[in-house]
Parts: C-alpha cells; sequence; structure tokens
C-alpha cells in the first residue's frame, strides 16, 4: 500500500507539469491576428502625372466614307476602291497630368475599391496614302484609278471608371484593375478617287471619260468608349499621405481605333 500511494502522488506531480507546459490548457492561448496595420478603408483622392503613348489604326478608317461615296458606281460595285488598303498604323507620345478618387473596403488584407481616374493631354496622330490601278471592267471600259486618303486624330481628355482589388503588403498596396475607358476625341479624315475611263470602242465623246469624286469627314469633339486594364502600387507614408505608380492600358472604339498605354505616378490621400 506503501508503494502503491507514492507511485499515485508521482503520476499527480507528472500529469500537474504537463498541464503546466501547454498553455492551451490554462486558457492562456490566442489566435494570431492577420489584420492589417494599414486601413486602406474609405474614400481618397489625388493628383496624378504620367508619359502616354497612342497608336492609332488608320488602314480601314476611310473605307465607310469612300464606299458611301462611290456607291452605285462601276469602279466601287466591281473592284471594291473603298477596302484598298491606303493608310497604316501611327504612333505619338507624349505628357499628360490630371486625379482620380475613390473608395476602399476592406477585409483584413485583401482590399476592393471603385475608382475614377482622368488624365488630360495632346496624343495626336496622321496617316495619309494613295494607290493606283488600271482596271479592266465588264462594261467594255479600261478605268486608271488613283484612290488617295488621309486621317488624323487628336485625343485631348480621356481616362476611366474602374473596379479594383488589392493586399495589403505592410505599408505598400499592390493592386490590379479593370474598367470601362471614356474620352474625347477629334477626327478628320479625306477620301478622293479621281482617273479616267477609257473604251476606244465607244461613242465620240464617250471613248476618255475622266472622273474625280471626293469627300471628307469631321467629327470633333467625339465622345469614345471603350476598356481599360492595369496594374499599380500604392505606398502609405504616414497618417493617409499616399503615393502611387500605375501603368494602364485603354483601347477605344472610334472612327480611328485608337489604342493608349501611360506610366503615371501620384500622391493621393485616403480620409
Amino acid at each position: 500500500m506503501r508503494r502503491f500511494g507514492v507511485a499515485a502522488i508521482l503520476v499527480a506531480m507528472v500529469q500537474s507539469a504537463s498541464a503546466a507546459d501547454l498553455p492551451i490548457l490554462r486558457g492562456s492561448y490566442t489566435e494570431p491576428s492577420f489584420r492589417s496595420s494599414r486601413n486602406w478603408e474609405g474614400f481618397y483622392v489625388g493628383g496624378q502625372a504620367g508619359y502616354g503613348v497612342t497608336d492609332s489604326d488608320f488602314t480601314n478608317s476611310t473605307k465607310d466614307l469612300t464606299a458611301k461615296m462611290l456607291a452605285n458606281t462601276t469602279i466601287e460595285n466591281q473592284f471594291s476602291i473603298s477596302s484598298w488598303p491606303l493608310m497604316s498604323s501611327a504612333s505619338n507620345h507624349n505628357k499628360a497630368f490630371g486625379g482620380f478618387v475613390g473608395y476602399n473596403m476592406q477585409w483584413e488584407n485583401a482590399v476592393v475599391g471603385v475608382e475614377a481616374n482622368y488624365m488630360h493631354g495632346s496624343f495626336g496622330a496622321s496617316s495619309s496614302g494613295a494607290m493606283s490601278r488600271s482596271l479592266v471592267a465588264s462594261d467594255g471600259y479600261t478605268y486608271g484609278v488613283t484612290s488617295a486618303s488621309t486621317g488624323s486624330m487628336m485625343l485631348n481628355d480621356f481616362g476611366s471608371v474602374r473596379v479594383r482589388g488589392g493586399y495589403v503588403w505592410g505599408d505598400a498596396l499592390p493592386y490590379a484593375f479593370v474598367g470601362v475607358g471614356l474620352g474625347r476625341g477629334t477626327f478628320n479624315q479625306t477620301s478622293h478617287v479621281y482617273g479616267v475611263a477609257v473604251n476606244s470602242s465607244a461613242q465620240p465623246g464617250f471613248t476618255n471619260i475622266p472622273f474625280d469624286y471626293f469627300a471628307t469627314d469631321n467629327k470633333n469633339n467625339r465622345l469614345l468608349f471603350g476598356y481599360s486594364v492595369g496594374v499599380g502600387l500604392d505606398y502609405m507614408l504616414l497618417g493617409g499621405l499616399f503615393v502611387r505608380a500605375e501603368w494602364e492600358y485603354t483601347q477605344f472604339q472610334a472612327p480611328v481605333d485608337t489604342i493608349v498605354n501611360t506610366v503615371r505616378g501620384g500622391v493621393g490621400y485616403k480620409f
């Protein structure tokens, strides 16, 4: 009995020591917090400056203008003059400046928000081209045709309304976004088709028939729509003051298909 009593005391002492070594058994254990030390939730505003490049595709920009001008003519019906590839793409680069305003919602380290972004600059491009061909038509005439076109564009204001998502990493907030692209542009186009139709077997006075067609189309301050995607990084300095670096790609559906790539830097404040 004495040995049994000593053994029971030893077992009780071991169990007591084991419980003391395990904080979870004493109620002292707490789950680690993954909450970010930076609060990005709320409204914010800022200003920005950047550098952008526009790529404008003039290849088919005068197709509709030329087709309308040559409607019901032999050269258009049989040879599709309006589809001739007269012009090409052109690029332009310039500085821009603007601002942004938005609202963030935050769950732990995940941030989702909406933002309106605006840039002002002067991004213009132009192209011109001409082509001459000799065409034999079914009406017995041989047409010597020259088709010439010019096109120009100027984009002054553009921006986006976007949805963005990011993840807080210390003081940094890297993010990506997608949205609707908006812009204001001016477009000028001309189409000139001229030449002579020759038929040596035709009645006198109709052996050589010159022709000359010209049309122009000007669209000023045209509202443009498209889509926008990009990535960026906001970095909190102190209080609600932060700096930003960003890249944005915007494509507009316009009389001249236009793509704008911009890199930007900015300063903002989160309230």
